[in-house]
């Protein structure tokens, strides 16, 4: 009883004012919005909004300056004085010197660089791994970082702090200016870097940070006795460094910890809270504090933690609470801290958290008007058994005018990673909200391997792809199955990367529970998975090691669970896509999956993104994505 007054009081509530229900179309209308940063004097927020122009296939962004004091609005026309209105980081802090990256040849690739002769041979030649990283062929090319006289209008008499390393910094393909950054003596470059090339490169997470001086042109790796990944190095103004940092090579989902330098000693500041895994941080204003985010209990909330406390258990508050998520820190303004903030109905906007008060204010409204003619969904947060007797988060979405007295068909969510949240997130792809508004109960389980329920739960997926976890998405979907307006004969199920590996998994053993799939850019075969993706370091930790060794027992039952194994027992309607340039899991997996449910005389479709890598960025062939999406499910999961 007390299920159906919440989603009756859920409904009166977000119904009142509601006019339509969100569709492919008018999801790619919301504008994306991004904190750039506060004003000099602190005063302002300066944002940026994108919005997609799907005839010209692309993006258009429009800049804002909002003051903090007044709340008036102001249009930056053109962009032209963004960069004068926020602090330039780039500029070492006496003013004397900038810094930039720039790509440089390191190693010639192409055969007419090596064979003069050959002009018009068109060749790549290599020597060892990391060919091909992301969506990018390795071109010989490594992004360096270089310093010079603020003051000089040009390049050319900029110093390669890397040079002749054939080494990245920013990190590839994610990293970006955080990765180099000025120690506030104004004499020293930070940067993040692995430094390992081709096959050790692929084998390994060790990043470090290295200090270059610019006195003497020495530089100093400050992280050396750590073998996991260092990153994300920030300075406060007193000059103490803090960064993320992992233990683990090789692990690229360790347990996220901040850590700070004190003196010549490293001193974690989460270590001691297994619960707890950083995905971002920011310095206090008066450099006492550290204000940051984790994944807790389904959401993604704001901390704090003390610099000066107790060195070997450091209090740690949380200043945030709901269900939501704080997706970044911005700035500090005196008592105000700036946050982006989304949920499953609402794309990002800026929020101020009151340090005092603990009270959370919106100030960007940049998609209010759309939202004003957009019915939400109702969301529960339900706790289920699993089938080990753990209490497992799943959120359950429910479609606009949700009527408890009719039948609704399913969609069982399988999230990625296989070490990322599922929270309150807000996807332009795997849009949960578009799901439920096309008429689907959205089941959406934070089953094992998942942050924000302490280490062990994350770890429990690792090297056992096709165990617990597998069981945690039947125990997910059985739960909810129950509710009497669930139609148990039409539930789909669909997820991307691991969750796309989910798909095929669940093909194999369902045992009727489905009766549609959809796995976009899964991994179906973990021999060719080994042999052509690019981070070799992900499928050795996972699976444990080489699949030739035959003494590794870890090794010999990961690959038994792969699902290309359990072939035989696919019997359900299944709808494969997969991006042409996506080299973490590589285009045989799409296409093996889709030969052999065609082989297998299974009903099934082949969407095929020659210019997408893992993900799809591209307006009309995101839009075209969800299309044939909600196409399939009509076909085979009628509402």
């Amino acid at each position: 009883m007390k299920f159906y007054i919440f989603v009756i009081a859920f409904f009166i509530s977000y119904s009142i004012s509601a006019q339509v229900q969100l569709t492919p179309e008018s999801l790619w209308k919301i504008g994306r919005v991004t904190g750039l940063g506060l004003t000099n004097n602190k005063t302002s927020l300066v944002y940026a909004v994108s919005t997609p122009n799907m005839q010209n296939n692309s993006f258009s962004r429009d800049y804002f300056q909002l003051s903090l004091l007044t709340g008036k609005l102001y249009r930056i026309q053109d962009g032209a004085n963004v960069d004068t209105l926020l602090p330039n980081d780039r500029i070492s802090p006496d003013g004397k010197y900038l810094i930039f990256s720039e790509d440089t040849l390191v190693k010639k690739v192409f055969s007419k660089d090596i064979y003069k002769d050959l002009p018009l041979a068109n060749a790549y030649i290599y020597n060892s791994l990391n060919y091909r990283h992301w969506d990018t062929w390795e071109d010989g090319k490594f992004s360096h970082v270089f310093y010079k006289n603020s003051l000089e209008s040009n390049h050319d008499s900029a110093k390669d702090i890397m040079a002749n390393e054939a080494f990245d910094c920013p990190q590839k393909p994610y990293g970006g200016g955080e990765d180099f950054i000025w120690n506030p003596d104004s004499k020293h470059i930070v940067y993040v870097c692995k430094k390992k090339f081709g096959t050790d490169y692929a084998k390994s997470t060790n990043t470090d940070l290295y200090q270059y001086d610019l006195t003497n042109g020495t530089t100093t790796n400050l992280t050396n006795s750590n073998i996991g990944y260092d990153v994300s190095p920030a300075y406060n103004n007193k000059g103490v460094l803090a960064w993320l940092q992992m233990k683990r090579d090789g692990y690229e989902s360790d347990k996220q910890d901040l850590v700070f330098l004190d003196g010549n000693k490293t001193i974690n500041l989460t270590g001691h809270r297994d619960d707890l895994h950083v995905e971002s941080f920011k310095w206090s204003l008066d450099d006492k504090s550290i204000f940051f985010t984790a994944p807790t209990n389904g959401t993604i909330q704001l901390f704090k933690v003390n610099i000066n406390s107790n060195k070997l258990n450091p209090i740690i508050k949380q200043l945030t609470n709901g269900d939501f998520d704080i997706t970044g820190i911005i700035g500090q303004a005196d008592s105000l801290l700036i946050v982006s903030r989304t949920d499953m109905n609402h794309a990002s906007e800026l929020y101020s958290l009151n340090l005092i008060s603990g009270v959370l204010n919106q100030l960007t409204h940049v998609n209010d008007n759309f939202y004003k003619g957009v019915i939400s969904c109702p969301i529960q947060k339900k706790l289920v058994t699993t089938t080990d007797d753990k209490k497992m988060v799943v959120w359950v979405i429910y479609p606009p005018y949700f009527d408890s007295t009719k039948k609704y068909p399913s969609i069982l969510y399988c999230q990625g990673g296989p070490q990322v949240s599922l929270t309150q997130f807000y996807s332009f792809r795997w849009n949960l909200q578009l799901m439920a508004s096309q008429g689907y109960i959205v089941i959406a389980p934070c089953r094992r391997g998942m942050p924000g329920f302490g280490t062990k739960w994350n770890e429990d997926v690792s090297k056992d792809w096709g165990g617990q976890v597998i069981k945690d998405y039947l125990s997910a979907v059985d739960a909810v199955s129950q509710y009497k307006f669930i139609d148990k004969n039409r539930r789909a199920c669909v997820g991307a990367s691991f969750g796309g590996f989910s798909v095929f998994a669940l093909a194999g053993c369902h045992n009727g529970r489905f009766k549609s799939f959809i796995a976009h850019d899964g991994i179906f075969d973990f021999r060719s998975m080994y042999g052509t993706t690019d981070e070799v370091f992900f499928e050795n930790w996972e699976k444990g090691g080489h699949y030739w060794e035959k003494g590794n027992n870890v090794a010999m039952r990961s690959f038994s669970q792969s699902p290309s194994n359990y072939v035989e027992k696919w019997n359900t309607p299944i709808f494969i896509i997969q991006g042409g340039k996506d080299y973490r899991v590589s285009i045989e997996q799409g296409q093996q999956a889709f030969q052999a449910a065609q082989l297998r005389g299974i009903k099934s479709k082949f969407l095929y993104l020659p210019e997408e890598n893992h993900w799809v960025l591209s307006p009309q062939n995101s839009l075209l994505w969800q299309r044939e999406f909600y196409k399939w499910l009509k076909e085979t999961v009628p509402e």
